[in-house]
């Protein structure tokens, strides 16, 4: 099977309003694939059609080779799904959620213990399994979500949003796990609005206002989008700054990252005219995924900046 997933033009409208617009993905088995972009972009409901949950309302599209407009509860057997909202039951020991979810999947019997003991040890949640869910911190929970969205052994798993309201460490475990589950030759798609996240990907679709803007590898993407000479400034009042510099004839775009700003020029040669303006030495630095995300959210209404990897 050359791609797990594969979708050609496919749509969702809800009355007038095009939540997915004419989507083409083509994602291939053991890869990592983040799906980026602002809240209302449309990847929870784009995650939701590749699930079988909701119909499309055009266009065609394959997961696992199984049509999503005929074939959809053989799709749902075969994935994991989890989302920011997965239901871990609190008056349920680690054990019991792990069990109750592989009653769902249909699990074999046989199987059972093996499968609880390797989602455990994933979780991190070794001599903790019999500890109520409502006593464990965020990412415990998060970790033990995944468990039991994968106790099946999908050969796909879709993550949306899965990393919401967790620390930056659990965050980082939570990736670390999801790289180990790909090397091994599951397919994730996760959904994220966070670039350190995206970081961890083997490729990027960036989707803004329905429609996809870009797909490629990350560093790819940070090569190619930006068009222009992306300097840092750092300056000790650089939100009263901003508007000034944005106003300059040779600035592009102008953005806040922190403390610093990002400037955007033209080309090489006008730093000297941005250092006699600010008083400060813009330093040239290599565009981020922020800088691309950015540089993509801004092109709304323009044709997508479609990239081969």
């Amino acid at each position: 099977m050359e791609y797990a997933v594969t979708t050609s033009d496919l749509t969702r409208t809800f009355g007038s309003f095009v939540a997915v617009d004419r989507l083409n993905l083509n994602i291939k088995p053991g890869e990592i694939y983040g799906f980026i972009g602002p809240n209302g972009a449309g990847k929870s409901t784009a995650i939701r059609m590749l699930c079988g949950i909701l119909e499309p309302t055009s266009g065609t599209g394959s997961v696992l080779g199984y049509d999503l407009n005929r074939e959809t509860e053989e799709i749902k057997k075969r994935i994991g799904y989890m989302s920011q909202k997965f239901s871990l039951y609190d008056d349920l020991t680690v054990v019991e959620n792990l069990n109750f979810y592989a009653g769902l999947y249909s699990v074999p019997r046989r199987e059972l213990k093996e499968r609880v003991r390797e989602m455990v040890a994933m979780a991190g949640l070794t001599e903790r399994e019999n500890e109520l869910t409502v006593n464990l911190s965020g990412g415990w929970k998060q970790r033990l979500a995944l468990g039991c969205a994968i106790i099946s052994r999908p050969a796909i798993v879709f993550l949306d949003e899965p990393t919401s309201g967790v620390s930056p460490i659990s965050r980082r475990m939570f990736f670390k796990i999801i790289q180990r589950m790909a090397a091994a030759g599951t397919t994730v798609m996760v959904t994220t609005h966070f670039m350190d996240e995206a970081e961890y990907c083997d490729k990027i679709a960036f989707i803004s206002a329905g429609r996809l803007m870009a797909v490629n590898t990350p560093d790819n993407l940070k090569k190619n989008v930006i068009d222009g000479h992306l300097v840092e400034l750092e300056l000790p009042d650089a939100m009263n700054r901003l508007d000034d510099i944005e106003s300059l004839p040779y600035v592009k775009e102008c953005t806040v990252h922190g403390p610093l700003l990002h400037v955007l020029l033209e080309n090489e040669s006008q730093r000297l005219a941005l250092m006699a303006f600010t008083g400060v030495e813009p330093q040239p630095i290599t565009p981020s995924l922020e800088d691309v995300f950015i540089a993509l959210a801004k092109r709304k209404g323009d044709n997508p900046a479609f990239l081969s990897s």
